[in-house]
């Protein structure tokens, strides 16, 4: 059993670690989260031109069709400086490239996927409504009408990551009338700009330079051939899409741990009370303690998890125990590291406070750790116990 990286994955993590100790500082990424809701395009096109959105588009339409190991070793060094820039461009990152290259036609391929992989397209994916998320099939209740050569669609969307800037939304809506929920979902994208589309900013504590918004369908109109993937099979379909994005979102929190973990460390050797340093104190050895071992066993489940989907093996299990260990790895190193900072820790000057209060957009996003712990014991054989 070999851990270590391979020479190309040691270049991809020491490239993306050079240029976000350049580029994502603590002085730009505070500012950003004090004055943009979303990262400026100057720095979108500065991941563009190292190759981050073509990292996992396939060859033949421009990109580098890296694995997805190789995709989140350069992920990590961006979640370690900010959650928000890490959700940004992973929506183009993960939905984008996977809506497009898993379900998409031939044409909705070469029309997108080449932009994709030069940072030119945005991506959101629509599929949490204001009634719940986690239960798709009982609270999906936005439709899209069949109109012939067009979709009409009628809705709210709620939460949705970057949408106010997307180009393309991918956007889960009921199509069946009289089928089985569980085969009554199709996925279509739905354009920036599209008449009938109202947004409106959810404001939160958490992420201020990646909002979330709600989506409102008035009549919508969009081509039929937007449909994207098999008309009725979405509830299947996605977990092509929804699998990956809880490694995604693991790594999120091993990126929340790893920031506060590593500016505790240096802040208790330099912090001096009672004679001497802080670090002396066996209470904060202790919290210390925690956040490294919880920040070794997110980080080592996330990356087994990206490898199992890159070599054709089953993930979701690993990918839920992922999630649920890195988000409240996460909620952990905000809540300690913040005590070990004192009444600096909830100040914005200090960036503990901002990952602090990210920490808890991934308590309940994608999955909430309680349907996490509930769904990996459905994975052990034992009855479903939410419905």
């Amino acid at each position: 059993m070999d851990f270590s990286l391979t020479d190309e994955q040691r270049l991809i993590a020491s490239t993306f670690d050079a240029f976000c100790e350049k580029e994502l500082g603590d002085e730009y990424v505070r500012w950003m989260d004090e004055n943009v809701d979303y990262p400026p395009d100057e720095l979108w096109s500065k991941f563009a031109e190292l190759g981050l959105f073509a990292a996992t588009v396939p060859e033949e339409y421009g990109g580098q069709e890296l694995g997805f190991v190789e995709s989140m070793i350069a992920y990590e060094q961006i979640c370690k400086r900010s959650m928000s820039v890490a959700l940004a461009v992973g929506t183009a990152m993960g939905f984008g490239t996977r809506f497009l290259s898993e379900l998409g036609t031939p044409e909705q391929k070469k029309r997108y996927l080449p932009e994709l992989a030069r940072g030119r397209l945005r991506t959101a994916m629509a599929l949490t409504e204001p009634e719940g998320g986690t239960d798709v099939l009982g609270a999906l209740s936005t439709f899209a009408e069949d109109a012939g050569d067009s979709w009409v669609i009628n809705g709210t969307k709620m939460f949705i990551t970057g949408a106010h800037v997307a180009d393309l939304i991918f956007t889960v809506c009921r199509t069946e009338r009289d089928a089985r929920r569980s085969e009554s979902l199709s996925t279509i994208a739905v354009p920036r700009g599209t008449p009938g589309m109202a947004m409106r900013p959810v404001e939160k504590i958490s992420c201020h330079h990646c909002a979330s918004v709600e989506i409102a369908f008035d009549g919508a109109v969009v081509p039929k051939d937007n449909l994207v993937g098999t008309r009725g099979q979405a509830y299947r379909e996605i977990m092509t899409v929804l699998n990956p994005e809880r490694i995604a979102v693991a790594m999120l929190g091993v990126g929340v741990i790893a920031a506060i973990y590593e500016r505790c460390l240096r802040y208790v050797l330099e912090r001096q009370a009672f004679g001497g340093p802080i670090g002396r104190f066996q209470a904060l050895q202790h919290y210390l303690a925690d956040m490294c071992i919880n920040l070794e066993n997110a980080r080592n489940l996330t990356y087994k998890a990206a490898w199992l989907c890159d070599n054709g093996r089953p993930y979701h299990r690993e990918a839920t125990m992922a999630k649920l260990v890195a988000a409240e790895g996460a909620r952990h190193a905000g809540t300690f590291g913040t005590e070990i900072f004192g009444g600096y820790g909830i100040c914005n000057e200090y960036p503990v406070s901002m990952f602090a209060r990210d920490a808890y957009q991934i308590q309940f996003s994608p999955i909430s750790n309680e349907m996490s712990r509930n769904m990996l014991m459905q994975f052990q054989g034992l009855p479903k116990s939410w419905a």
